[in-house]
């Protein structure tokens, strides 16, 4: 057993800091998260989002996903956490393999045609968990708040500031680290009143391109997607979010005319393979958290357990 200072360091407070930052706190650790932005202007607040981890590439995929997914279940039968169990259709425009992420879930089975929206080939329905993201985040930092750990907004994060730090910065990796295998894709969508769709659609597909989804959270339903690899603004583009409400209205025709009553953009920090590793540096300790593309939710207890796992061997 090594003496090691009290406190570990958080860099960011999107998903993967937080959770991440709730797991330290909940194991015993003093925690503080430093972030350039709090929560709610976070890549995390633009997530869609459903339990869906495609896109993203690591051996430990499948072992984090399925740690994800029980720890978002027993999260479901709690109203104030924005997570809910939703039943709904995962298609894609080719004949398509289904995942074995996807297979293990409890009432997975295989779309027959006439599951399929006009255009789709293959696909599969299931329940998973869909989360109102900004709900989810504010529940995640009360819940940090209530095991002892604290948030500090600051403009100059940095990875000198404590002996253990985790770096959970997402695209901000790039420059942190720094790490030039960390690639920005941008990504838009639309949140409008649900017209009383009650379950998900999403579209699978085997590249970073523009996927069409609707996620319904109750009164209000999330439309999606764009993908657009290189681009870094943040500023809502009206075009695209018209084509994405036109091509979730051919799916389900109740969205035509739906009335929009926001738009959210993030950047998703997508790299060749997820890292999760402990290094030294600078005769600091950093483990690194990033790199998670569009599935950072999806992996995010599963990850953070790990990280929780390796500070535990520092002490």
């Amino acid at each position: 057993m090594t003496t090691v200072p009290a406190e570990v360091l958080v860099l960011g407070a999107g998903v993967s800091g937080l959770t991440t930052a709730v797991c330290l706190a909940e194991n015993g650790v003093r925690v503080r998260v430093s972030t350039r932005e709090p929560p709610q202007r976070t890549t995390s607040f633009a997530a869609g989002a459903i339990w869906s981890p495609y896109l993203v590439s690591h051996p430990n995929i499948d072992e984090w996903g399925a740690r994800t997914m029980q720890e978002l279940e027993k999260l479901a039968g709690d109203g104030q956490t924005g997570v809910r169990m939703v039943t709904g259709t995962e298609a894609g425009r080719a004949r398509i393999d289904p995942p074995g992420w996807a297979t293990r879930v409890a009432d997975y089975r295989q779309c027959g045609a006439a599951d399929l929206p006009a255009g789709f080939v293959s696909g599969w329905r299931y329940t998973v968990p869909v989360i109102d993201m900004p709900a989810y985040l504010d529940y995640l930092a009360q819940r940090l708040t209530q095991a002892g750990g604290r948030i500090e907004v600051d403009p100059a994060v940095s990875l000198d500031d404590a002996w253990i730090a985790v770096n959970c910065t997402g695209f901000g990796a790039r420059d942190l680290v720094p790490d030039g295998q960390v690639q920005p894709v941008r990504g838009q969508l639309v949140v409008a009143e649900n017209p009383g769709v009650r379950e998900f659609f999403a579209e699978h597909t085997g590249e970073y391109s523009a996927p069409t989804y609707f996620l319904p959270h109750g009164a209000h339903i999330v439309l999606g997607g764009s993908a657009e690899p290189g681009r870094v603004d943040l500023q809502p583009d009206l075009e695209t979010s018209a084509a994405i409400v036109a091509r979730c209205a051919e799916i389900e025709p109740r969205l035509r005319g739906v009335r929009v009553t926001g738009h959210r953009v993030g950047i998703r920090p997508a790299r060749p393979t997820v890292r999760v590793e402990h290094v030294r540096w600078r005769g600091r300790h950093v483990i690194h958290n990033y790199g998670h593309g569009g599935a950072g939710v999806s992996l995010s207890w599963g990850c953070a357990r790990e990280v929780a796992g390796i500070v535990a061997d520092l002490y």
